[in-house]
């Protein structure tokens, strides 16, 4: 039997962990669903989105950050009604505001990859933690890019958020020192 971090416990959390969590990911549209998806788990737990994510995936036309950003009023009301996602306007809003500056960070730097990787100088920082509680909510880094991304015109993309972002992504690997992902 595999032993994992001590959070994946349920079928789709065992998925998620074996197969993205912590894996370094560099696709554009791959990072953009991770950057909405983030944003819309503050204040709710990752199951909650992940419970959701096909639906997420409909309602934002399978995360193509162009589509989103042309999203209208009507496109927020029909999300707002929609039951597959988390109806909260402002999540919404800033799902379709941040493609805009997804895009904007695309052209200056040829890709989002480019720019994002940068915080971490393009290598995959690995931790070491023995547990669960051991895994910070935030840090140095992470404040820098939420900074940054704020600067940018970005919401939802506090430092815990970043953080939390870092991690799906596999910027950082926070599988505790006994899971099989390590």
């Amino acid at each position: 039997m595999k032993v994992r971090c001590a959070w994946a416990k349920d079928d789709l959390n065992i998925k998620y962990h074996d197969s993205e969590w912590g894996i370094p990911q560099h696709d554009d549209q791959k990072l953009f669903e991770f950057l909405i998806l983030e944003g819309a788990q503050a204040g709710l737990s990752w199951s909650t989105i992940l419970k959701r994510r096909q639906g997420y995936r409909k309602a934002f036309s399978d995360f193509n950050p162009l589509k989103v950003s042309k999203y209208t009023p009507k496109h927020v009301e029909k999300l707002l009604a929609n039951p597959e996602i988390i109806r909260n306007r402002l999540k919404i809003v800033s799902a379709i505001n941040n493609a805009k500056q997804f895009l904007k960070i695309q052209e200056e730097f040829g890709s989002f990859d480019k720019y994002v990787w940068e915080f971490v100088n393009h290598i995959q920082i690995k931790n070491n933690f023995k547990k669960l509680s051991d895994l910070p909510a935030s840090t140095p880094i992470s404040e820098k890019m939420s900074k940054d991304l704020r600067d940018r015109d970005f919401t939802f993309v506090g430092p815990t958020i970043c953080y939390a972002f870092m991690q799906a992504v596999g910027m950082v690997n926070d599988h505790t020192v006994d899971c099989f992902a390590k």
